[in-house]
């Protein structure tokens, strides 16, 4: 389900909002809060704006990575970022794809981290063991300080006797990724135990470039920063670093497993989602997008259906998900990439069906968004509209067609296609042509900025 083009962070998984929508959330009736500052890649700037408009943050300032760097960089951005509004802000650091069930202990242990920050500790919370998990890193804890504990040392993954030694000693916290400190605090740490990471990311925040709420740190100089992640470049060099127990319902959703884990359960400990019908059939979980999924028999399995791709699989075995995904890249296949329906931000498309002259798309175009002026070299068009009204430009024409009509878009006219209207635009899109790659694109202009790609 999660795909390069459109990652984890922005499914639903466990109800109607997605893993970033829920992170954003869980923090209401949490006061002194600023508006939030997201980290992400440039590909993925629409999905979030428009994931953070519909949960009511429609001016989000979002910092857009030309390249994952790992987690030093984009926090050294966050803190630079802050520090222009407020010299003395202090960072809530939360990854987006975190599942954190029990509120109440989570907004208690802000406010500690948040005490122990304001003295001048940089803060990470524990999340109190639970098992031997072999997948975190571990946390060992000192003397106590205030409603925490100086921190001993932080460890690397271990294995299943060290974990479970761990865990018998009531001295360790699996590594949770999230963090309170003073923005100027980390950002002097930084330059002290990492500087090239400090230098690079303040030359790439000092040539940055604003478009609308977009935040463009300088391409060259974020490329050329160090890629390391703040535990090994910050927190576990740095002196003064404290650690806040957490136990909340903790999961950073690292398999199918764990979201079994977290996840409600009918009477026979199945979790599902979709079209499902269960027989004889326990400890499971069932993910259906598009069709009727039955399972009989089994017990302990796991199944998801997209539109593109089927997954069966031993719940034991879920995190050999990531080798898949490892073959299907070096077979030069694309279902790890994209979903069939492909995210823009005027709305979105999907491959309906293709041969090698001839393809068809479902095509929804958002309420006020219109797509680029453009024309192609190898094909032309037949569009249908299904719903809605469409804006229709060809050459030196505009007009309007609504559901029903169609319109025929010749090889290498001008052409734009947009919702005029108040609700979602649908069309059918049947393209003919030699080549029909989303590359066949002259863009002329674009709402968007964009200079390549639908």
């Amino acid at each position: 389900m999660s795909r390069q083009g459109y990652p984890k962070q922005l499914l639903a998984l466990l109800n109607d909002h997605s893993l970033l929508q829920n992170t954003v959330l869980r923090l209401n009736g949490l006061h002194g809060l600023a508006a939030p500052i997201l980290v992400c890649n440039e590909a993925h700037r629409y999905l979030v704006q428009s994931q953070m408009a519909e949960i009511g943050y429609p001016d989000v300032r979002l910092i857009l990575e030309p390249v994952g760097r790992n987690t030093a960089p984009a926090i050294s951005l966050a803190a630079l970022a802050a520090q222009e509004v407020d010299p003395e802000a202090t960072l809530l650091v939360l990854p987006s794809d975190h599942v954190i069930t029990k509120l109440a202990a989570l907004h208690s242990g802000i406010r500690a981290a948040t005490e122990l920050a304001t003295g001048g500790h940089l803060v990470t919370f524990g999340i109190e063991a639970a098992a031997p998990e072999t997948g975190y890193g571990y946390i060992e804890r000192a003397e106590a300080i205030q409603s925490g504990y100086h921190v001993a040392r932080f460890v690397e993954k271990p294995d299943l006797e060290q974990a479970q030694k761990y865990v018998d000693s009531g001295q360790y916290y699996w590594n949770s990724g999230m963090f309170v400190f003073q923005s100027q605090q980390f950002l002097t740490a930084l330059k002290m135990h990492a500087p090239l990471i400090a230098q690079f990311t303040e030359a790439a925040w000092q040539d940055r470039r604003v478009d609308q709420s977009f935040i463009r740190p300088n391409p060259k100089a974020f490329e050329d920063c160090p890629g390391e992640s703040v535990d090994y470049a910050v927190m576990e060099v740095a002196k003064g670093v404290a650690v806040v127990p957490l136990s909340a319902g903790w999961s950073d959703i690292g398999s199918w497993q764990s979201l079994w884990t977290v996840s409600d359960k009918d009477s026979d400990l199945n979790v599902s989602k979709g079209d499902v019908i269960f027989e004889n059939t326990s400890n499971s979980l069932v993910f259906a997008e598009n069709r009727l999924v039955t399972v009989v028999g089994l017990e302990e399995v796991v199944v998801v259906e997209t539109a593109d791709a089927v997954l069966v699989a031993a719940a034991s075995q879920s995190q050999q998900v990531k080798v898949l995904v490892d073959r299907l890249q070096d077979s030069g296949r694309a279902e790890h990439l994209l979903h069939r329906r492909v995210y823009r931000p005027w709305g979105w498309y999907e491959i309906v069906d293709e041969g090698p002259r001839h393809k068809t798309k479902r095509i929804g175009v958002m309420p006020g968004q219109r797509l680029s002026l453009q024309k192609h070299v190898h094909r032309a068009e037949h569009w249908v509209v299904v719903s809605g009204v469409a804006r229709v430009t060809c050459d030196d024409q505009v007009f309007e067609l609504v559901e029903n009509q169609s319109t025929y878009i010749p090889q290498g006219s001008t052409h734009r296609l947009e919702n005029p209207g108040e609700v979602l635009l649908e069309i059918i899109e049947v393209q003919s042509g030699p080549y029909l790659g989303e590359d066949d694109i002259i863009r002329l202009d674009d709402a968007y900025g964009r200079v390549e790609g639908r």
